[in-house]
């Protein structure tokens, strides 16, 4: 088995709020990843006195240590479980009805000799590609499939569409988004690879468009998730140089790459 985990924060000065792990049990049969993308609150009261990062710390490496060491649990009742906990924790502190509680994007995925299974919710993606080498995109589409109207503010956004129905969701401190995540099973043997991102590394192929999501694996498989974040620098460069009076969100966005090969 081969992995590789970059993650990069988009601004070196400020804490990466993304959270990426591979666990092998004590076994050495089978495994899980866990990427987090950690949604970045505007400016003003939350209603929580910790931080993003702290929040995909520990939302991570529960996910982490339950997909491992629960192997029969359904993955959406381990992130059920996750999210719990990490509630628990501060739910004695925090206002966590506030929209704006921390919260981050999901993708998890297990395996055995038999089975892949996998759960994503929100905008990051897992790919995956088969023996013949062909690329699956697995995502939670909901965010992007929304009109234009209804993320126009982050003020529009909380009280119309996020974590609604009808709109998109995230894990945040209500267990029961974990009915709402996109899961599936896939048998082992039509896995070859996996390679999970958050939406900073995805900006190759959603924004810049420099390939599909085949290609984007081909770049990670070949010459490592490492350069994949480093062409998208490169092109966030230029986009700002190209592009100064244009704001298309964060210049530079934490961005984590998972590659698993089985």
């Amino acid at each position: 088995m081969r992995t590789e985990l970059v993650s990069e924060p988009g601004d070196p000065e400020r804490p990466n709020e993304d959270f990426a792990s591979v666990g092998l049990p004590a076994s050495g049969q089978g495994g899980s990843l866990v990427v987090l993308d950690g949604v970045t609150p505007p400016r003003g009261d939350h209603g929580c006195l910790h931080t993003v990062p702290w929040f995909t710390a520990r939302l991570g490496g529960a996910l982490t240590e339950l997909s491992v060491s629960q192997g029969d649990l359904p993955l959406r009742e381990v992130l059920a479980r996750a999210v719990r906990r990490v509630a628990d924790a501060h739910a004695g502190t925090c206002d966590l009805s506030h929209p704006r509680t921390p919260q981050a994007t999901v993708v998890l995925a297990r395996w055995s000799a038999a089975r892949v299974e996998y759960l994503v919710l929100s905008d990051s993606a897992l790919l995956v590609e088969s023996p013949a080498g062909e690329v699956t995109a697995l995502l939670d589409d909901r965010l992007s499939l929304l009109p234009r109207a209804a993320l126009v503010s982050d003020a529009v956004v909380d009280t119309t569409v996020r974590n609604k129905e009808g709109g998109f969701f995230t894990a945040a401190a209500d267990p029961s988004v974990a009915a709402r995540a996109v899961t599936g099973t896939l048998p082992q043997s039509s896995v070859r690879a996996l390679a999970a991102l958050t939406d900073g590394a995805t900006r190759w192929v959603e924004r810049f468009g420099e390939g599909g999501w085949p290609e984007l694996f081909a770049l990670v498989r070949e010459e490592g998730a490492a350069s994949l974040v480093e062409r998208v620098r490169d092109l966030e460069r230029a986009d700002a140089r190209e592009r100064p009076g244009l704001r298309r969100g964060k210049p530079h966005d934490d961005a984590s790459v998972v590659f698993v090969e089985l």
